[in-house]
């Protein structure tokens, strides 16, 4: 199928599609046209794409994880790149939830200080 075909089928617009194919993500056939021709098993790999960004993940870490990718969920079998990614990215969340609960208490104590200043 091509590109055109592919973004209507999953809702993803061609330009999305090829930077997907730029970061290693896609690969479509090219035909003697030189258009971009993508099997069938491209949808799933972005339906697969759409939901892992959605958890967060980065594109280079969705290249780690596709080839541990099943259906639509997508189900993730347990490959060692899988588990390590997963568990990185999950201490990145940690520790920028951590940074800012911190940023939100010091705010909060600026507001409550502004809004009821201690008398002179």
């Amino acid at each position: 199928m091509l590109i055109g075909e592919l973004s209507r089928r999953t809702g993803v617009n061609p330009h999305q599609l090829r930077y997907y194919e730029s970061q290693g993500l896609l690969e479509p056939a090219r035909g003697t046209n030189g258009y971009r021709e993508y099997a069938e098993h491209a949808v799933l790999t972005v339906i697969q794409i759409r939901r892992l960004l959605a958890a967060g993940l980065s594109t280079e870490d969705i290249a780690y994880l596709l080839p541990c990718a099943t259906g639509e969920g997508p189900d993730l079998e347990p490959c060692p790149e899988l588990l390590d990614t997963l568990r990185a990215r999950l201490r990145g969340l940690d520790d920028r939830i951590t940074a800012l609960t911190h940023s939100r208490q010091t705010l909060h104590t600026y507001l409550t200080a502004t809004e009821h200043p201690l008398p002179t």
